[in-house]
């Protein structure tokens, strides 16, 4: 009886925790608006994303379109589980860390190319899942890849993951010629709409400048803002310490499970050293990297019940409040 009335066990099997994440996050959102109401999304200096966001995406609505995609975004996270069974049990605790994490990053409360490159990119999870061990893996492959071209046009530094979902398929059983070709295809599928419009409107160098963006490296150095560098340690602890329970108890999970979080390990490295290597990306790259972190976050929360896991529940917990009060007043 004793086990079962640890905070973490009482909060992560309790029905009200998502209502209370999100409950919690707009309140964030309100007091970050109330707080900080001149903050403005960084410039991109890609020319592509900003003539589409100065077109479709009014100054006055980038909050709420923000808040709305992270809302979409929470609830597929519940979806990809329910298909897949990533968490056995409590499917909308990922969401729930989902929420709270974007919420104590006012930065990024407001509409980047990333966060819409986050929405393909996460359909593009969902194909490549559904691609396990398939008798006939190309159409789901080729889907895959569809969303990564779909998301690299806004913000095409995303291209540089496709050799990790290719390795992702590999260890899923679902990459050979035919669907490694089907891919390839798929990922220019976007890019031949893109060149349609870019002669038929006159304007040939739209073509070229998702390519061009690829080459644009700046210089590699740690050049990170004080709330960026408190957000990615914060995310740095969480990821380890999950993966590190991944990888000593995957036993426990069946050989399909295990190969989806070792995909998410392996994604969510990736994308720490990518923001590492750019650190003017981090702003985008951070959307990316919540996404594998809530799923191996409430997969080691919900998964574990001991009194060291409900202590490092409740640090991670506090350290949510004191990481927003840290980003608010650097901001400020």
């Amino acid at each position: 009886m004793y086990r079962t009335k640890r905070l973490q066990t009482r909060i992560t099997a309790g029905r009200l925790t998502l209502p209370a994440a999100i409950l919690i996050s707009v309140t964030c959102w309100i007091l970050t608006a109330i707080l900080l109401p001149g903050m403005e999304a960084q410039k991109t200096g890609y020319p592509l994303w900003e003539t589409f966001s100065s077109i479709c995406i009014p100054g006055w609505s980038c909050r709420f379109l923000s808040f709305i995609l992270y809302g979409i975004i929470g609830y597929f996270l519940i979806e990809l589980n329910n298909t897949f069974g990533i968490i056995r049990m409590r499917a909308s605790v990922q969401t729930a860390v989902y929420f709270l994490l974007i919420s104590v990053c006012p930065s990024i409360h407001m509409l980047y190319a990333g966060d819409l490159a986050t929405a393909a990119f996460l359909i593009a999870l969902f194909f490549l899942f559904k691609s396990y061990q398939h008798a006939s893996p190309t159409s789901y492959l080729f889907h895959t890849f569809v969303f990564i071209g779909v998301g690299s046009i806004l913000f095409p530094q995303l291209t540089f993951f496709a050799p990790v979902f290719w390795i992702g398929a590999y260890n899923f059983q679902s990459l050979n010629l035919k669907s490694f070709l089907a891919s390839l295809i798929g990922w220019s599928v976007p890019y031949w709409f893109l060149s349609g419009y870019a002669y038929l409107s006159g304007q040939t160098d739209i073509f070229y400048q998702p390519f061009r963006e690829l080459a644009n490296f700046t210089p590699i150095r740690p050049d990170f803002l004080p709330w960026e560098m408190a957000t990615i340690g914060y995310l740095l602890v969480l990821f380890l310490v999950s993966s590190i329970h991944c990888l000593i108890t995957g036993y426990e999970d069946k050989i399909r499970t295990r190969s989806y979080l070792n995909f998410l390990i392996l994604l969510d490295f990736c994308i720490f050293v990518y923001i590492g290597l750019q650190s003017a990306l981090s702003v985008h790259l951070l959307s990316f990297l919540f996404i594998g972190v809530s799923i191996l976050a409430g997969h080691l929360f919900v998964l574990t019940n001991s009194r060291s896991s409900n202590l490092f529940f409740i640090c991670t917990f506090v350290g949510l409040f004191l990481l927003f009060g840290f980003n608010i007043w650097t901001l400020k």
